[in-house]
């Protein structure tokens, strides 16, 4: 049977201010999202028993229809009509439950994947429309562009273009509930938001524009994190922080260099999890 073997990046967040409660529990949010080229690897392979099969073998992550991989399976199979069933393979390079996405990367990765499997010429804005109802972040990974997302994440804006720029990233290991952040976050009345700029032209022109909320919560709660942006700053780092509601943390360098460096110094004095990307 047919198979797609697939590349599901990470994303970090250069901005993410949180406007508002809404009604239905979740927030209206700004963000400024960039993926970048750390990558969970997805094999999909479609068979002719009508069952999904969907193996990580990472802890924390469900295999089975508890993974949203599966359930992007699920709802793409029953669009199309088809008595196929698949079988998916991740093997996550990305930490989880991280603030990277990779979870919301990995269903978008499939709900492409198996659109192009089974030659359903959905469009990606089809598939941005069924992506955001397994999660907020799946629609820009189908987006496929630095995007200013809006809304819960859906309404998305494609950026003008960013100065390419090497990432260190690093995850603490601790763990950090989302729905905690956000339940937590004490919201104050904000005046006007600031405005991004219409080009950027250097990599201090897009560290101008970084800024993000939950970091007042997260912060507080679980210290490395601001110690990791220290450390980050102290290495070379032109800027740094928090992505998404944590725990991992970003430094912003101008060259693979940079960033090479301070991968080595702290894999080398921390048990952490540490890794150099580029930006998409």
């Amino acid at each position: 049977m047919k198979s797609l073997t697939l590349k599901a990046p990470a994303k970090i967040n250069y901005l993410l201010d949180v406007i508002r409660r809404r009604p239905d529990g979740y927030h209206d949010l700004r963000m400024v999202m960039q993926r970048v080229n750390l990558c969970d690897d997805i094999s999909i392979t479609l068979n002719d028993s009508p069952d999904i099969r969907v193996t990580c073998g990472k802890k924390g992550v469900p295999d089975g229809h508890g993974n949203i991989a599966w359930k992007a399976a699920r709802i793409i199979l029953d669009i199309a009509g088809s008595n196929l069933g698949a079988v998916i393979e991740i093997t996550k390079n990305i930490p989880v439950a991280a603030g990277l996405g990779g979870g919301s990367s990995d269903a978008a990765t499939v709900l492409m994947g198996m659109n192009e499997l089974l030659d359903l010429k959905l469009s990606d804005q089809r598939l941005m429309e069924i992506g955001v109802k397994l999660g907020a972040d799946v629609p820009f990974f189908i987006f496929k562009n630095t995007a200013l997302a809006e809304g819960i994440g859906e309404e998305l804006t494609a950026m003008p273009a960013l100065p390419k720029a090497w990432i260190t990233l690093v995850n603490p290991g601790v763990h950090v509930s989302t729905a905690w952040v956000y339940s937590t976050l004490q919201l104050t009345n904000r005046g006007e938001l600031n405005r991004l700029p219409q080009f950027f032209a250097s990599v201090e022109d897009l560290c101008s524009i970084f800024s993000n909320d939950l970091e007042s919560v997260t912060i507080p709660a679980f210290p490395v994190i601001y110690d990791i942006k220290q450390t980050l700053l102290r290495l070379g780092a032109v800027a740094s922080m928090m992505s998404g509601s944590g725990p991992t943390v970003f430094g912003l360098f101008r060259d693979k260099a940079g960033a090479e460096h301070a991968r080595k110094e702290l894999s080398d004095s921390t048990r952490w999890f540490v890794a150099v990307a580029e930006t998409l």
